[in-house]
């Protein structure tokens, strides 16, 4: 059987995960992480990375190139809630699932290309 696994990346599910919480978050440009002088930017919007701003950014240079950037302090409980409700819903179509991260996972899923080559 040929060997088929997908990576899976939330790319900004720490952002996503804030503007479920704050509808006023949408559209604009978010920082999540540390805001203090070794803050680092854990996620960014793609509002935010129009400006240059990325993840693992010293947070006083991310608000030095998005000075209107709203900086939320983040919250792991949190985002591990809305991680396992994401986990739940992959797991339930995938055979084999093994979660790397808060927002990664891998899915081995032979026999499942069939119907999608199709397409």
């Amino acid at each position: 059987m040929e060997r088929s696994i997908v990576h899976c990346d939330l790319d900004t599910f720490f952002v996503s995960v804030e503007r479920l919480q704050n509808s006023k978050l949408m559209g604009m440009p978010v920082l999540i992480g540390g805001n203090s002088d070794r803050g680092v930017v854990a996620s960014c919007s793609y509002e935010a990375r129009k400006f240059g701003v990325h993840s693992a950014m010293p947070m006083r240079l991310a608000l030095r190139m998005c000075p209107e950037a709203i900086v939320v302090r983040g919250d792991h409980d949190l985002y591990s809630h809305y991680s396992g409700i994401v986990t739940q819903i992959i797991e339930e179509d995938t055979p084999i699932v093994e979660k790397a991260s808060i927002d990664e996972h891998y899915l081995h899923i032979p026999g499942m290309l069939t119907p999608f080559r199709r397409c």
